[in-house]
C-alpha cells in the first residue's frame, strides 16, 4: 500500500508515525519551515512508546519520503491522508490539487474533526473517494478513527488503517463533529462554566476525570458502565432510577460562557500552575507511558483497546518469519529497547527467554502451526529448556537468531536457537524440547502427518556435528544417538 501524508503537525505527524512504525514508506508534504524537525520529534515519541508497548519485534520502519509540492507527494499513492489546518476553503484547495495529481482510485482521507464528508466533496471531481478519518490524539497509540462518507472507499480505507492497528467506527450517517468531538464538547463546555463560576480549577476537574469515571471510560465507555451501575437489573432499571434526572437543571450544555480575554487568563494561569513544570514533549511522553501501561492490562485481558494492540502484534510476529533458504533458520530479529535493560545497563534475563520464545513461535509458524490452527485446538508446549549466558547486550543493539532442529518424533521436537549480535559474536543459547498438544484435551498427541512431514524436511537439512553444549541439560532426542 503506497501512503501519502499531507500536513505534518500534532495529527499528521501522529498518522505519519503510524504507517511508518507499521512498516509503510510515507510520502509527506508540509511547507512549514519546521516540519522535518517537528515530525522527526513525533516520530522519536512514538518509536520510544512502541518499543514499551509491543512485545513482538516491530517490522521495518518505513521510510519517510519528503517532497516538494503535493503532486510529487500523491503521485501513484492507493491513500492519502490529509490533515491541514481546519478551514474548508484550505481543504477545498488542498483536496483539488490531491485529485490533480492521484490516481482516480485513490482514496482521500481527511482528519477534519468537524466538517462532513458532503462538504468536503464539494467541487471534486471524483467525491465518493474523499472520506472523513478522524482519529484522536496521539494517532500513533488511541486505535479509533471514526471513518464517514460510506461506499467502498469507507471499506477500503476501514480495511487499510485496521492493518495499521486501527479500530475503525464506521458512521452510518454525516453529522457535524461527528461522534467523539460532540462528546467531548459536551464535557468541554460544562468544564468551561466550572472554572467561569469558580467551582472549580482546571487541576480539580482534570482529577475527578482522570481519578474517576474517565477510568471506567478507559475500557467500558458510557453506555456499558451505567448498565453496571444499574447492578443485577441492568440498563433498563438505571435508566429508571436515573433517567429523571436528566430533567434537573443539573448542566448548562445548551449555553456557553463568554471566552473573553478574563476567563481565558483564568483558564490559562491555572493551567500553566497545573502542568507548567513539563514541557510539551515530556507531558507527551508521560501521556504515552501511562496509555502503554493501559493498554496492557487490556491485551492481557483481551478487552477493549486491548485487542487491535494484540492483533497488531501478532501481525507483526508473523510478518518477521521469512522462507530462508540457508541453514541453520534464520527466522527471527530483535531490537533491545529501553524497557529491555536493567540498573546495569544490560538486557535483563527474561528478554533473553523472551527472544528465544519469540524465535520458536517464529519456528512454529515455519513449520506451518499458525493461527489457523491453533484455532481448531492444536498447539506445541515447552515443557525443558536450557539457556546459556554469554554475552551482556545493552539498549539498542541488533540481534538474530539461529534455529536448528535437533530431533523429532510424532510428538515431540527439540529446537537449538543461538542469539548472535550482527557482526555474528555469540550472546546466547538456548535449548528447548517441545511437545505438540491437543489444547482442547489438554494433552499430548500425535501431531498431523503434514507437520510430521514438514520436520523431516527441515531435519534433513541438519548435516553437521550437534554443538558440544546440546543435551547438557535436557532430555536427549536428536539425530544422532536419539533415546
Amino acid at each position: 500500500m503506497k501512503i501519502a501524508a499531507i500536513g505534518g503537525g500534532v495529527i499528521g505527524g501522529g498518522w505519519i508515525a503510524r504507517f511508518i512504525l507499521n512498516g509503510h514508506d510515507v510520502s509527506i508534504f508540509d511547507p512549514h519551515p519546521e516540519a522535518q524537525r517537528i515530525v522527526g520529534e513525533v516520530m522519536a515519541n512514538a518509536s520510544r512508546a512502541y518499543d514499551k508497548l509491543f512485545q513482538a519485534p516491530l517490522p521495518e520502519p518505513g521510510r519517510l519520503i519528503w517532497t516538494s509540492s503535493i503532486a510529487e507527494a500523491v503521485a501513484g499513492m492507493d491513500y492519502i491522508q490529509e490533515s491541514v489546518s481546519e478551514r474548508l476553503d484550505l481543504k477545498h484547495r488542498i483536496i483539488a490539487e490531491i485529485e490533480a495529481a492521484a490516481p482516480k482510485d485513490a482514496i482521500i482521507g481527511s482528519s477534519t474533526s468537524g466538517f462532513k464528508p458532503s462538504e468536503l466533496r464539494q467541487g471534486a471531481k471524483h467525491p465518493d473517494r474523499i472520506l472523513v478519518t478522524h482519529p484522536f490524539n496521539p494517532v500513533y497509540l488511541l486505535p479509533v478513527v471514526e471513518v464517514v462518507g460510506g461506499g467502498k472507499a469507507a471499506d477500503r480505507a476501514s480495511a487499510l488503517l485496521s492493518q495499521v492497528g486501527m479500530k475503525p467506527v464506521t458512521i452510518a450517517r454525516e453529522i457535524d463533529a461527528h461522534i467523539g468531538d460532540r462528546l467531548l464538547e459536551a464535557v468541554w463546555r460544562e468544564a468551561l462554566w466550572l472554572v467561569k463560576d469558580g467551582i472549580a480549577s482546571t487541576q480539580e476537574i482534570d482529577d475527578v476525570i482522570r481519578y474517576g469515571f474517565g477510568l471506567r471510560w478507559a475500557q467500558m465507555g458510557l453506555f456499558e458502565t451505567y448498565r453496571i451501575a444499574g447492578g443485577e437489573a441492568g440498563m433498563r432499571h438505571f435508566l429508571a432510577q436515573f433517567g429523571p434526572a436528566l430533567k434537573w437543571p443539573w448542566t448548562k450544555l445548551m449555553d456557553v460562557p463568554d471566552l473573553d480575554d478574563a476567563l481565558i487568563d483564568q483558564i490559562a494561569s491555572q493551567s500553566d500552575a497545573q502542568s507548567g513544570a513539563y514541557s510539551i514533549r515530556e507531558l507527551e511522553r508521560i501521556r504515552d507511558d501511562n496509555l502503554v501501561g493501559i493498554f496492557h492490562a487490556l491485551k492481557a485481558n483481551d478487552w477493549g483497546a486491548g485487542q487491535p494492540l494484540r492483533e497488531a502484534e501478532n501481525r507483526f510476529y508473523k510478518r518477521k518469519v521469512a522462507a530462508p533458504s540457508t541453514y541453520p533458520l534464520m527466522l527471527h530479529q530483535a531490537r533491545v529497547g529501553a524497557s529491555w535493560v536493567d540498573y546495569n545497563g544490560h538486557m535483563t534475563e527474561f528478554r533473553y527467554l523472551q527472544v528465544f520464545g519469540d524465535a520458536t513461535d517464529a519456528f512454529l509458524i515455519h513449520m506451518g502451526l499458525d493461527e489457523s490452527w491453533i484455532a481448531k485446538g492444536f498447539s506445541a508446549y515447552t515443557v525443558e529448556t536450557h539457556i546459556r549466558h554469554l554475552a551482556e547486550v545493552k539498549a539498542g543493539e541488533k540481534l538474530r537468531v539461529e534455529t536448528r532442529l535437533l530431533g523429532h518424533d510424532a510428538k515431540r521436537f527439540r529446537l537449538h536457537h543461538h542469539i548472535l549480535r550482527d557482526n555474528g559474536d555469540e550472546v546466547a543459547t538456548g535449548e528447548h524440547m517441545l511437545v505438540f498438544v491437543d489444547t482442547a484435551k489438554g494433552r499430548s498427541t500425535s501431531m498431523p502427518h503434514q507437520f510430521q512431514h514438514r520436520l523431516e524436511e527441515i531435519a534433513r537439512k541438519e548435516t553437521g556435528p550437534l554443538p558440544d553444549h546440546a543435551g547438557a541439560g535436557i532430555r536427549t532426542l536428536c539425530t544422532q544417538g536419539a533415546e
